[in-house]
């Protein structure tokens, strides 16, 4: 039967690990297949160079300012991959796609990306949850790429996984306390037990995570002197089908969609900050 979730009842969805089945990978070794088959993740990957690393910071410091100046705050900037040339650049990256390639297949979609910007001092935490949770796509393909802006460290809430919770299926939650400070609205209460023991992701700028949407993680306050940045990218094959005009928004990064499910939507001009309200 399969699993519905109680945040998206209305939506039915199939919530399982889908292998990669890929003998001959390209650019991930044949090991780092494996790894993410059985542990839910690979990481870090080598991206960008250090100079690249620091204009894709001094990039998302211009457009962190333009947002706080039209009244968005720290985790704002979630969804405007055609607002922000920038940030479709990033998205559809081919060192990127090379990796994501390896583990999807030729034909590969961005249907979304977010920067997680934790300030310094940030006292707000994400709670252990699995991405598939929230989003009304079935079946659960997403591969999340997760670039380093910063360098990631425990000293300022890198994030952390459970290493094999991808293969439980959907694990239940309930929803956040407000004692939690959690960004997000979800929380898998004793993570560890649905898993190995907690992983965290210390990159460098520059490098890249790679994550199934069924993986447990979470991060901690940012309770140190320094940012920590990094944007989420949501890459599926396009058999994926999403419910709610998600797929409204998406890009087709490389190959195609014969399906048509997918849009494909043209690269912004510059940098387009959203009017609230």
């Amino acid at each position: 039967m399969t699993p519905i979730t109680d945040a998206l009842p209305d939506i039915p969805r199939e919530l399982r690990f889908f292998p990669t089945d890929n003998k001959s990978p390209q650019h991930l070794s044949g090991e780092q297949v494996n790894q993410y088959n059985e542990q839910g993740y690979v990481f870090p990957l080598d991206v960008y160079s250090a100079a690249e690393a620091t204009a894709n910071r001094v990039y998302f410091d211009e457009l962190m300012a333009k947002a706080t100046a039209a009244g968005w705050d720290a985790y704002s900037i979630n969804g405007w991959q055609l607002r922000c040339a920038g940030m479709y650049d990033m998205i559809v990256e081919p060192r990127i796609l090379d990796y994501v390639q390896d583990l999807l297949g030729e034909n590969l979609i961005c249907w979304g990306a977010h920067f997680f910007c934790k300030m310094a001092g940030d006292e707000r935490r994400v709670s252990f949850h699995q991405d598939a949770s929230y989003w009304p796509l079935t079946p659960s393909k997403t591969v999340t790429a997760w670039l380093a802006i910063d360098d990631a460290d425990l000293e300022n809430g890198a994030m952390t996984v459970v290493p094999q919770s991808h293969l439980q299926g959907q694990i239940p939650f309930e929803k956040s306390a407000a004692a939690e400070n959690n960004v997000l609205g979800q929380t898998v209460l004793d993570p560890e037990r649905h898993g190995a023991a907690p992983a965290p992701f210390v990159m460098r700028a520059g490098q890249i995570s790679l994550h199934t949407d069924l993986l447990l993680h979470g991060s901690e306050p940012n309770l140190s002197s320094r940012r920590r940045c990094g944007l989420t990218m949501r890459y599926v094959p396009p058999d994926v089908r999403a419910h709610k005009g998600w797929n409204r928004n998406a890009i087709i990064c490389r190959g195609g969609d014969p399906g048509g499910h997918w849009p494909q939507n043209a690269r912004p001009d510059g940098d387009e900050i959203p009017v609230q309200g």
